[in-house]
């Protein structure tokens, strides 16, 4: 589906027409640069590669330095591609924010938070072993029996335990677009989105 590379850049708060006070996230949409149009004939599909974000040139290798001079553009950063848009690309176009339109809704791809390692009561929302009193020393968050001691003899593939948390691919889904600032590069979106403030976001029609 249609898209374009933002960056987000933090949370406010606006009002609506009926006074309602809408939390919403600012993003940085674009304006991203079309380095590539892929045709079934060549590649076999169709899609339009957009690239966001500048970077300098001493940090691009040579073979990504002749695809963006091909394109007539400077080092990008983040490249991401794109399929059904409305109208025809071609190398060198910018696609700007001005796809979106107010009330429309969108899927936003970014990534998450990391939450470093944690335990089962925050990564799993396990509730603890039993209550606080009953001669518990230490044992509130804890997660209790993972399995028979005598067979297997060994703890199941899948078992919910402590780990890593955060910092992974998320897709949110059906949120709205309750403000476009085509002037600024700018939409609001309604509630949050993945990502710590300045990470790149991928907004979807």
């Amino acid at each position: 589906m249609a898209g374009i590379i933002g960056k987000k850049i933090g949370m406010t708060s606006i009002f609506d027409a009926d006074g309602i006070n809408i939390p919403c996230t600012v993003v940085e949409a674009g304006p991203c640069v079309v380095t590539q149009v892929k045709t079934i004939e060549i590649d076999g599909y169709n899609a339009v590669q957009l690239a966001f974000g500048e970077k300098k040139e001493k940090h691009t290798t040579q073979p990504m330095l002749g695809h963006f001079t091909k394109a007539g553009t400077t080092p990008k950063r983040d490249l991401v591609e794109f399929a059904e848009f409305e109208k025809e690309y071609a190398l060198g176009d910018l696609v700007g924010c001005d796809i979106f339109q107010e009330g429309d809704f969108c899927e936003v791809v970014g990534t998450s938070k990391g939450k470093g390692f944690q335990g089962v009561v925050r990564r799993h929302n396990f509730s603890g072993v039993g209550g606080a009193t009953h001669g518990q020393h230490n044992r509130l968050r804890a997660p209790g029996s993972r399995g028979a001691s005598s067979w297997p003899s060994r703890v199941f593939k899948g078992i919910r335990t402590a780990g890593h948390m955060g910092n992974e691919r998320v897709k949110m889904q059906n949120l709205q677009i309750v403000k476009v600032l085509p002037e600024q590069n700018l939409i609001l979106i309604k509630g949050a989105i993945p990502g710590h403030k300045g990470s790149i976001v991928t907004v979807l029609k």
